[in-house]
């Protein structure tokens, strides 16, 4: 082979993958240019949500704002915390109760209320 053919061989390879970098290049724009095209549309669907405007609105009744657990005293979480676990057990209980009576079964005697 002739010395011209290398330089020839080299052109062609270096030329080959220069085209691949380029083609590898726009492709990977445009995937890109896409992703933030579907983060505009989500952001525009997700934007009238704003954070302010969350921690301005109101709990609902009975409910305490979030983070106040921090600086409330012990005793009073622990008096929160039984109360709604009791609620949350009489609720059950109600439930179970309801459920066996509209299937006929009998009732524990534990789920009976006696007061």
């Amino acid at each position: 082979m002739p010395w011209w053919s290398w330089i020839l061989i080299w052109v062609a390879l270096v030329a080959l993958s220069l085209l691949l970098y380029v083609f590898l290049g726009i492709r990977l724009f445009r995937q890109f240019m896409a992703t933030l095209k579907d983060l505009g549309a989500a952001g525009k669907k997700m934007g009238h949500i704003s954070p302010l405007e969350q921690a301005q609105t109101r709990p609902e009744a009975g409910r305490p704002l979030p983070g106040s657990a921090v600086f409330a005293s012990p005793t009073v979480m622990r008096h929160d915390y039984e109360a709604s676990k009791s609620s949350r057990r009489e609720q059950r209980r109600l439930k179970r109760v309801q459920r066996k009576t509209d299937r006929g079964q009998p009732q524990a005697l534990g789920d009976l209320d006696f007061t």
